[in-house]
């Protein structure tokens, strides 16, 4: 491809490099696959230039006519509509108004994409050829179809056994198609979750068009039911500890399509010496089944989601400690025998910190925060760090202290995105807080009726 001319970037005057950017544009975000597809009526298109007025002409005539002759040199793929410029100033000159491409085979070509066009059609001529509602996600994925290539048309046979197949009762790992393997569901399993979503559906192709029109590459889920959601649970919407064990994007993809799935874990420690739980082991992890019917002789249980911390907590009588790890609490959602024990939950000091808080308590509403502070953030300066992406969730299970300081963390009051990471608290600071009472200060939920 010869090397294109600079004139009239400098004056804004459309150049052949900026009208290949448009279609480029249209290229990267599905607009000339689906054409491809399903014709939209578009074309012939028509895209205007901008162009040199008459003033510029007197002023920089050799410019202009330089952006001109390169337009008209590139004519092919385009056709040039042109107006008449100056005729009453310099005199009448025809200038470039419009490229003009016939199909959409012929811009793709100006983009130098014919090759994965045609790759693309057969591609989705595969797909409708296994079956007819595969059309409607080639025209939402259209990008995503080529990128896949062949392992698209193989997703889509596992999205037909799962069809005939609706609940298998086995593991992933014992299903026996060929050219598919555990590692391939692992990592195709959105994409074989939307496919077959495509079989119990039948959405009208007006809607596809629509969606794909949202946004440059339409990356939304097609359906709500995509493994990368949570699945609808039995308490508040948002909430992530009162949903199905089913909780990872793998379990719940296994749960939907009536796949065994490993069943959730939960790991914890007697801090008391005294507290026997398995023969001299301390130190277990049992399923969140098994973990809901213990009856341990203990008052106080300590909710920390940093493994270190877990590890290290000091000997305690009567207290249990539970390993959360993050936003991974919904193991403990059917422990009631917790709601007989004084909880307590170290996390970080940031936004992310006091959210995981605010789920915990939509199970256990009589939670305690521990370390969770304004004095325990001010004594740690030096240990600050910064927060990537904060929350800007509305938090309604908060005390007013924590969430003075979710709100203050949130604003930026003290810097930009700050955090406080739990393992980053000075061990002698935490220890004495541990083994000290915390305020008595609890949430207390909303009364029934209050604030209709």
């Amino acid at each position: 491809m010869p090397a294109e001319s600079p004139a009239g970037r400098a004056q804004g005057w459309t150049t052949l490099a900026m009208l290949r950017a448009q279609s480029q544009k249209a290229w990267d975000s599905g607009t000339l696959l689906r054409e491809l597809l399903d014709p939209s009526g578009a074309y012939p298109r028509r895209r205007p230039l901008k162009r040199p007025t008459a003033a510029t002409l007197r002023s920089d005539y050799a410019a202009a006519r330089a952006w001109a002759a390169e337009l008209f040199a590139s004519v092919g793929h385009f056709s040039l509509e042109t107006a008449e410029v100056g005729r009453s100033t310099i005199g009448a000159n025809l200038l470039p108004a419009a490229a003009v491409f016939d199909s959409a085979e012929d811009e793709i070509a100006f983009v130098g994409k014919a090759k994965d066009a045609a790759r693309f059609r057969r591609l989705a001529d595969g797909l409708l050829e296994l079956n007819p509602s595969f059309r409607h996600w080639a025209l939402k994925r259209p990008v995503q179809l080529l990128e896949l290539g062949a392992d698209a048309l193989t997703a889509a046979r596992v999205a037909l056994w799962l069809r005939d197949n609706p609940d298998p009762g086995v593991y992933v790992r014992q299903l026996s198609l060929p050219g598919v393997h555990t590692k391939f569901i692992e990592k195709h399993r959105k994409v074989i979750g939307e496919l077959a979503a495509e079989l119990r559906t039948d959405p009208p192709l007006h809607s596809a068009i629509a969606d794909a029109a949202a946004g440059p590459r339409a990356d939304v889920p097609v359906h709500a039911d995509s493994d990368d959601l949570l699945p609808e649970g039995t308490t508040e919407p948002g909430s992530l500890l009162g949903q199905t064990t089913a909780r990872t994007p793998a379990s719940r993809f296994a749960a939907r399509h009536g796949f065994l799935h490993q069943p959730e874990l939960v790991r914890f420690r007697a801090l008391d010496p005294g507290l026997k739980l398995l023969g001299e082991a301390q130190d277990l992890t049992v399923t969140a089944e098994a973990f809901s019917t213990l009856n341990l002789p203990v008052k106080r249980v300590i909710v920390t989601e940093n493994l270190v911390n877990f590890l290290a907590l000091p000997e305690a009588p009567g207290t249990l400690a539970i390993y959360g790890g993050g936003y991974g609490f919904s193991s403990l959602r059917d422990a009631e025998w917790l709601r007989d024990c004084a909880v307590r939950y170290w996390g970080d000091v940031d936004t992310h910190g006091f959210r995981i808080l605010d789920q915990l308590r939509s199970v256990h509403p009589h939670v305690v925060s521990v370390l969770m502070d304004e004095e325990t953030l001010l004594a740690h300066r030096d240990a600050w760090g910064t927060e990537p992406t904060p929350s800007r969730a509305s938090l309604t299970r908060l005390t007013a202290e924590e969430s003075a300081l979710y709100d203050a963390l949130g604003g930026d009051r003290y810097g930009q995105s700050v955090r406080l990471e739990q393992e980053l608290i000075r061990w002698d600071w935490a220890v004495e807080r541990l083994r000290g009472e915390p305020r008595p200060t609890m949430w207390a939920p909303p009364e029934a009726g209050a604030g209709e």
